[in-house]
């Protein structure tokens, strides 16, 4: 279990990257730089709810710099590895109890958190690409299975 989910984690930041060197690259300012902001800031809330540390004053909207995204993207990387590390295979089944960002208490399988969290990423970059599409950008292939095919044997060589 865990080496999926540090597999899934390697995914997320790999396509993370790719989207912000477009983003760099095309200079696109903007709710594309926004969008990929939430899905970082969204990632440290996920964080601290399953470490159960205080999140501060944090806005899940906040505009984005797209100056700092490419540093954002590789702390949380940094932070969600280690905390998957720290894992046993029972974790994964442990309940999370949390409140939301509107204080309304929620109980959730870890494992179901840490599938949303790659999902919501994938959810999010897919609205990125369609704005870079609108200025004619080509992108990148970041389909799983295409991660898993080309990528996939050069995380496992680093274990």
């Amino acid at each position: 279990m865990k080496d999926h989910f540090i597999c899934l984690l390697n995914y997320d930041h790999y396509c993370n990257k790719q989207m912000i060197d477009l983003l760099l690259s095309t200079g696109l300012q903007g709710k594309a730089v926004d969008l990929m902001a939430h899905i970082f800031t969204a990632q440290e809330i996920w964080l601290s709810r399953c470490t159960q540390k205080p999140l501060g004053n944090i806005k899940l909207w906040a505009p984005g710099n797209a100056a700092a995204l490419s540093d954002i993207n590789d702390k949380n990387f940094k932070d969600w590895s280690n905390y998957i590390n720290s894992l046993q295979s029972a974790d994964f089944e442990s309940i999370i109890s949390y409140k939301n960002l509107s204080g309304v208490p929620f109980n959730d399988p870890l494992i179901d958190i840490l599938s949303h969290v790659t999902n919501h990423g994938t959810h999010h970059r897919a609205q990125v690409g369609q704005l870079l599409k609108t200025i004619n950008v080509e992108l990148p292939a970041t389909d799983y299975i295409h991660y898993i095919r080309t990528q996939k044997a050069s995380i496992l060589s680093t274990k």
